[in-house]
Order: C-alpha cells, then structure tokens, then sequence
C-alpha cells in the first residue's frame, strides 16, 4: 500500500477563509440582498459549491469528491442551526439542501469531467505562472548543480 504525500499547510487556506466568511455573514441579523424569491437558495448553492470544489481540489479523485461533499454537507447543517441562535435568522431545511446540492455539482463536475476541471484551474494571471514556474526551474537547477559538486 502507498503512502500518499502530505498535504501542504496552505491547502486549506481558501476553504476556511470561505468557511470563516459563511460563519461572519450567517451571524448577522440581517443580510442584505435583493427582494427576489428564493435568492438566498441560489447562493447557498453557490457558495457551498465554491467551497466543495476547494475541498476537493486538495486531493484528487472520487474518494475525496465524496468526503468533500459529506464535509461541506456538514457544515451546512452546522450553520443552519448556528442561525437557530442568532436574533433575527431562523434555520432552513432548505437552505441545508441547496448547501448540499451545490456542493454535489460543484464536485460532480469538478471530478468528472477534465475540461472543466482544467478550465477552474487556469492561470488567471498566465506571465505570472511562467514567472513562477521559470523561478522553480531556476531553483531546480542550482538545487541540481549543488547536489552534483
């Protein structure tokens, strides 16, 4: 059996800024938005797919796909009955479910299909990836010059 390789610290980073963000505005009496129906649905759907596709992104493959969708699920319940407490916000079974759908899209598409997957992963500033990547390659290369002497 392989061991698989640890994680980088920072792997989380995104996911528990976003969680953190959920738990700030979910703590508020009111949250502003527009006066559409069922709007609040629609970003609930939104936002725990966001942070389902950052969970899955720390390791690859269906396994984690569906621990991502199981922690993000969790979490939505959590926070549903967080609002129970605060003066103002009442929780929703509802809202839990479009947490949880988002987040099964969001992986679903994210893990299947390659395009899309390659298409959240590209570069949004491409020069600064290939400064990046010249800069590893340079480190790379004094790492190997070094070794060899």
């Amino acid at each position: 059996m392989s061991e698989s390789a640890p994680l980088p610290k920072k792997a989380w980073l995104w996911p528990i800024t976003m969680a953190v963000l959920v738990i700030l505005v979910s703590s508020r009496s009111v949250v502003a938005g527009p006066e559409i129906s069922n709007i609040d649905k629609v970003a609930h759907f939104s936002v725990y797919g966001l942070i389902a596709t950052l969970v899955c992104r720390i390791r690859p493959g269906w396994r984690s796909a569906f621990a991502a969708v199981c922690i993000v699920s969790a979490f939505g319940a959590t926070d549903e009955w967080h609002q129970a407490y605060v003066p103002g916000r009442s929780p929703d079974w509802r809202d839990w479910i479009a947490d949880t759908s988002g987040a099964a899209l969001a992986v679903t598409l994210y893990t299947g299909w390659a395009w899309y997957r390659r298409l959240l992963e590209m570069p949004v500033w491409p020069r600064r990836a290939r400064r990046v990547e010249q800069r590893e390659q340079t480190q790379a290369a004094a790492c190997d010059e070094q070794s060899a002497s």
